[in-house]
């Protein structure tokens, strides 16, 4: 019995092995390859996405840079704009000011020009006024100094002095 059990045991491991070879030169033969074939595509196919992502990080990383340039850049034309901008209202308003300037001398000059016309018109006025009264005074002084007889005589007599001594 041992015997036959030796004999069955070392049959069953020759039908074993045999089998075993058979399911691998099948495996080999039929099978490896196309498993081979499908972890390589995925193995290629990680390596390509891991690519592919440090592609998009660099090319993130330049539209980063690209974009702080830009932004640099704007910034600095922005600067020059407002500098650009800042000047022209100083321009424009130091120009305001020597208009209004040159306006207020010009109107200050016309009202001086006006008073002093008006103060001409004035003085002449009051120089002819001053004169009628004048002559006012002196018609009636003479009227009253003439109408005595005696008067008449002795103002005749201190006015020829007068000449005489002059």
């Amino acid at each position: 019995m041992e015997k036959l059990l030796e004999e069955f045991s070392l049959g069953l491991f020759f039908w074993q092995t045999l089998l075993f070879a058979l399911l691998l030169f099948l495996l080999w033969k039929f099978a490896w390859k196309p498993i081979l074939k499908a972890v390589n595509d995925r193995e290629e196919g990680i390596k390509n996405a891991l690519d592919a992502a440090e592609e998009a990080k660099k090319e993130m990383q330049n539209v980063t840079a690209d974009s702080e340039k830009l932004l640099k850049e704007a910034r600095a034309e922005r600067d020059v704009l407002l500098k650009e901008a800042r000047e022209i209202k100083e321009g424009i308003i130091s120009e305001a000011k020597e208009q209004s300037k040159v306006e207020g001398d010009k109107i200050i000059k016309q009202a001086q020009a006006a008073i002093e016309s008006e103060k001409k018109a004035a003085v002449a006025d009051i120089k002819a006024q001053v004169a009628n009264l004048s002559l006012d005074i002196a018609e009636k002084v003479i009227k009253e100094e003439l109408s005595d007889k005696k008067k008449q005589q002795k103002l005749i007599e201190d006015m020829l002095g007068d000449i005489k001594l002059n």
